[in-house]
């Protein structure tokens, strides 16, 4: 059995190699955060820069059918100004929501060589991914995360492809946000003047899907770490199920201010992504979020992409152009902007510039 001491001296191997991840470090009961973990001082997120009397909108699906309009306003309004809004009584039961989160420990229960099966090194497939942090190779400090990221394609790839400890509810919780995700766009297009969803819209809206499940264990000095790092998502949208722990973080429009997502049973939090964006010409915003660390309980999280098509070319929507407005993004293949994402460590959202006409 391997030291503490002999662990510390080669985390990478440890925690990436060897697949025991920053679960595999908890365990070991440390009394103090290593140096691979601290972040430089400005990636902390400090009382002082965090607002207590605000929240991000809370959106009420309940009476859909009688008034689209008025919600459909109410989630335009929310992608505007804030790009992150929490939807309740949107019709995906409680029982696929706490599956899908008892299925995530489960899989991270597991023996380091099970979940290692699917590491870069040892997946069968590109689309089934477990690692932790976010890009190890690119990251001057690392991120106090596990994840296991599944690319859907279809049902007979699942079956074959995703681990069993998870794999009938994550698909569940995929299937049964359909329905939502299509009122979420639906009502965004009609705020750019698209009147109707089409065969090639949808393709470019929802075109590819992923969900991942994120385990952000308990953590000796978090103040000193993050669980995840200043970003936006590449998505259109992402449908984020956060457990009851808390420490999802948003940063305020223009400002430099942080606000807390609190968890609210059965709710899920939506996001703009950096797609949407550009497709929106600017008008919806992509923001900054991140992941306080936890120094009393572990926390899990589990959050469906809605993207592309890696084959898609995103731009400006022709009708968001169409009263002379000038694009700010040009066009651009969306899997270049995917690479282009996942070839650095997190950077807040200087991903988007990529796209931007200079």
């Amino acid at each position: 059995m391997p030291t503490t001491v002999s662990i510390l001296s080669n985390i990478t191997d440890f925690v990436v190699n060897e697949g025991h991840g920053v679960k595999g470090l908890s365990e070991m009961g440390l009394q103090t955060l290593p140096k691979q973990y601290i972040q430089p001082i400005e990636e902390r997120i400090t009382p002082t820069t965090v607002i207590l009397d605000d929240q991000i909108p809370v959106i009420d699906m309940y009476n859909w059918d009688n008034e689209t309009k008025l919600i459909g306003e109410k989630i335009c309004n929310a992608a505007e100004k804030w790009g992150f809004f929490q939807i309740i009584n949107h019709d995906i039961s409680l029982d696929v929501l706490e599956s899908v989160k008892e299925a995530t420990y489960t899989f991270f229960r597991q023996p380091a060589e099970e979940k290692n099966k699917y590491s870069k090194e040892n997946s069968s497939s590109n689309n089934v991914r477990y690692g932790t942090s976010f890009t190890p190779k690119a990251e001057k400090a690392l991120e106090w995360k596990d994840y296991l990221s599944l690319f859907y394609v279809s049902d007979e790839e699942a079956a074959a492809l995703w681990p069993s400890a998870l794999r009938e509810e994550a698909l569940d919780f995929l299937k049964n946000s359909e329905i939502v995700i299509k009122k979420l766009l639906e009502a965004l297009m009609k705020g750019l003047n698209v009147k109707e969803i089409d065969q090639t819209k949808e393709s470019l809206l929802m075109g590819s899907k992923r969900i991942n499940v994120n385990y952000y264990p308990k953590c000796p000095n978090p103040e000193l770490t993050v669980g995840v790092g200043r970003h936006s998502d590449v998505s259109t949208l992402t449908i984020l199920l956060q457990d009851n722990i808390g420490g999802l973080y948003v940063k305020k429009l223009d400002s430099e201010t942080w606000v807390h997502v609190p968890p609210i049973n059965g709710a899920l939090v939506i996001n703009i992504g950096d797609a949407l964006q550009i497709m929106s010409n600017g008008r919806y915003k992509s923001i900054e979020h991140r992941v306080m660390a936890n120094g009393s309980n572990n926390r899990i999280s589990v959050p469906i992409f809605v993207n592309p098509k890696p084959s898609d070319v995103i731009g400006p929507l022709a009708e968001v152009l169409e009263n002379g407005e000038e694009p700010i993004y040009k066009q651009v293949l969306y899997s270049d902007y995917v690479k282009h994402f996942f070839r650095k460590a997190h950077d807040g959202k200087d991903t988007v510039d990529f796209a931007k006409i200079k």
